[in-house]
This record gives structure tokens, sequence and C-alpha cells, in this order.
């Protein structure tokens, strides 16, 4: 199914062609972009160890929702639950925060305490949010495969890193690339967030009748550090043996696995 990314193979280890990822990278910038522009927001999830930290830092980074850790189930399509859970959380915060617990038994207290770390835990990233989201970033839709499901069930855009091993079909604008290491994930997730702080500037500035475009790109201007840093960093993680300096196109590389995926229908650009 991904067969079309893939670059081409050395020493077990599938090579994606960077060439094509910087043009998807590209599409799902600008829709980023461009949905936050219109006053929409887009939720980060990483629950893998290697996403936790660049999700929560770089969705906190441009005020997003995020999930990093376990995904409940319904926290999309059953949202109406879930927000009535945000909105204990916060009572319970209130309750903290005013010393209303020095009325309580100690017993009480405590239980009321642990139930605040719990919600804090699985629910302290998205304690703003007060609707579904207008797009998701994921990482690693296989893990994910519920958050997946459930956006596809309300017709959420999907925008997620697409390795070797991924479905191409479940995901609205791809991004071929390693969804394991932590350079990569890393870099595309800055990337996105990136992309929200443009669209959040570009919604400012409508909001005060400022017309001047934003985001334009002369056609000489160097490339941005992002671009720079996927065609470099990516590179050296995806040789593990030496390859001629010279070779090109620049790749980044995904575990093959023992077989070659199977063939699956192509997605839309």
């Amino acid at each position: 199914k991904m067969k079309r990314f893939i670059f081409t193979e050395r020493n077990g280890i599938y090579i994606i062609d960077l060439t094509q990822t910087l043009g998807y990278i590209d599409r799902a910038y600008d829709f980023v972009k461009e949905t936050v522009a219109h006053g929409g927001t887009v939720m980060f999830v990483g629950t893998k160890r290697q996403a936790q930290e660049p999700i929560a830092e770089q969705a906190t980074r441009v005020g997003m929702p995020y999930v990093t850790e376990r995904w409940l189930g319904g926290m999309l399509t059953n949202f109406q639950t879930v927000f009535g859970r945000l909105q204990r959380l916060k009572e319970l915060e209130l309750i903290e925060s005013t010393g209303g617990q020095t009325v309580l038994t100690k017993k009480e207290a405590l239980v009321l305490s642990r139930e605040r770390i719990k919600l804090q835990r699985t629910l302290g990233g998205i304690r703003e949010m007060t609707r579904t989201p207008s797009a998701i970033w994921i990482v690693d839709t296989n893990k994910e495969h519920l958050a997946v499901n459930e956006a596809r069930k309300l017709g959420i855009p999907v925008v997620a890193i697409l390795d070797t091993n991924c479905d191409p079909d479940v995901v609205d604008y791809k991004i071929p690339g390693n969804d394991d290491a932590i350079r990569s994930i890393g870099t595309l997730t800055r990337v996105i967030a990136d992309a929200v702080a443009e669209g959040l500037m570009a919604r400012a500035g409508a909001s005060t009748g400022d017309d001047k475009p934003t985001g334009e790109v002369a056609g000489d201007e160097p490339l941005p550090d992002w671009e720079k840093e996927l065609l470099t960093g990516q590179a050296a993680d995806a040789a593990p043996a030496a390859a001629p300096a010279a070779e090109a196109p620049v790749a980044a590389e995904a575990p093959a696995a023992e077989t070659p995926p199977a063939a699956e229908p192509a997605p839309q650009p």
C-alpha cells in the first residue's frame, strides 16, 4: 500500500523518497494553516513514548488540544460526555485551589485528589476544548486507530505521518515518513505546529483588518529550517550502513517487514 512512496530497500530497511515527502508536507501545511486561519482547531495525538514529549510541547506552544496518554473511546464521537468530565476536572481543581478540601474528611479529600489526578492525566491536554476539532494530527495511525476511526466517522480530516506499514487510505493529508524515530516525529510535529501558528497570525490579521498576505515565499528564498532539517537530519538516520555521499534523492528510513507490504488501493493525493 505504501509502495509508491518507497525509494528503495537497503540492508533490510525501506527508504522513503523524501522528494515526495516534501510535496506532501507542503499540502498538509497549507491545509492546517487555512483551517486555523478560518477559526478551526487542530488536535495533536501521539500516545507512543517517542511522540509524547514533542506532541505536548508543540501543541502547548500554539495553544491546541493534545492527547499523549491513552485514547479514551468516544473522545470525539461522544464528546458531550467527555465535556462533562472536563467540567468535573475544573470543578475539582477549583476545590483544591480554594482550599475546599479542608472541610472534608481525610478519606473524602483523598478520593477527590485521586479523581483529579486521574482526570488531569487523561484529559489534561484537552481541558480547554469546547467542541470537536476541525482537524487532527496523528503520529502512528496504527497505534491510534481508535482516533482515526472516530475522526473518519465525524468527517474530521486526518493529517498523519505514514510509515511503510500504514494504510494511506484512512488519512486525508498524508506525510510519508518514519513514525518511530524521535527526530522525525519532532520535526514533522513542529512543522504542523508552525502551520497552526501561521494560521493563528492570519486569523489575528483578518480580525484587525490587516490584508497583508501571510506565508508567501519568494521563489529565490532559502529553504526553511524544518525543510533543511528534514533533508539532512532524517537522511543521517536513514542509512545504518555507510552509503555513497552523492546518492540522491536523500531519504528517510523505516523498518521493513520480512515480506513486502501488501498491495492496497492507491491513496488520493
